[in-house]
């Protein structure tokens, strides 16, 4: 048996694990753990179900796991707690997404990194630490330009009768849904954000249709004035993306940044391929 390294980026969605063993890595993909919606035992089923069997006789000595709401530290201790009783590797860090965006787009550099995924997030790096972060508020009351943020408003959209003709029919081609079951799957439901966040793709389905444009531009919008705005180095320093929303909207992020006369930096629909090579 060989002595591995298990690198996690979690987000609430979905989340990515590369097993690194030498030069090979290997994939694995699992359902997001955010610790603000799942308990330890919760966390540990998830990962003695879909992802132990995948991992063979691989025997993990260090574990980098990077996730949503792990910035806060009982959050943190709670995904730590349920990795210690799945794996006995010698090493285990648990730190936040957006350190994992970090250093997945930047390395050992300097710059703005932002998460536009289910959720959204933005800091500034310095290349080694996270020197100034501005936490995101969540679904209800923050996480601008996210894909539960741009799925709020498709649904809003749709409940007001704001679409015109040709996009309702869509709309209820596509999801064959009713106010009821919106409004309980939001409301009494668990994971709204991720309910939420599964309307986003009818956005870059319907490209090019005026509402769904402003719809696009508006949420991104927000999250530039809100957040990137809010680091003097955005001026100076590149900004740089990951996440779904980031790379199926790169065209508009990348209209912003010069609008806002910011330094487009990379734009990258997952920080995995960074995250191996930095633990590599």
């Amino acid at each position: 048996m060989s002595l591995v390294k298990l690198i996690a980026d979690s987000g609430a969605t979905k989340a990515e694990w590369c097993l690194i063993n030498g030069k090979k890595k290997k994939s694995i993909f699992t359902q997001g753990i955010s610790p603000y919606f799942l308990n330890t035992n919760q966390i540990s089923a998830i990962l003695r179900n879909e992802l132990l069997p995948f991992l063979g006789k691989a025997e993990v000595g260090e574990i980098y796991y990077y996730g949503t709401g792990c910035i806060n530290i009982p959050n943190a201790n709670i995904v730590k707690k349920a990795l210690k009783s799945v794996f006995k590797a010698g090493k285990i860090e648990v730190t936040h997404d957006v350190m994992g965006a970090a250093r997945g787009l930047y390395g050992d550099d300097k710059g703005v990194a932002c998460i536009l995924g289910t959720g959204s997030s933005a800091c500034y790096y310095n290349g080694k630490k996270i020197t100034n972060n501005k936490p995101g508020l969540g679904y209800v009351l923050g996480d601008e330009g996210s894909g539960a943020y741009l799925g709020k408003k498709v649904v809003q959209y749709y409940l007001y009768e704001t679409f015109d003709e040709e996009l309702n029919g869509r709309f209820e081609l596509k999801f064959n849904t009713s106010k009821d079951i919106i409004l309980d799957n939001v409301y009494k439901k668990p994971m709204a954000n991720r309910y939420l966040a599964s309307f986003a793709p009818f956005l870059s389905e319907n490209r090019g249709h005026y509402m769904v444009e402003n719809i696009i531009e508006d949420s991104l919008n927000d999250f530039f004035f809100q957040h990137i705005c809010k680091f003097r180095e955005s001026w100076t320093q590149p900004v740089s993306f990951v996440g779904g929303i980031s790379y199926y909207f790169k065209d508009v992020l990348q209209d912003l940044c010069s609008s806002y006369e910011f330094t487009m930096g990379k734009i990258l629909k997952n920080p995995m391929e960074g995250l191996s090579e930095y633990h590599k």
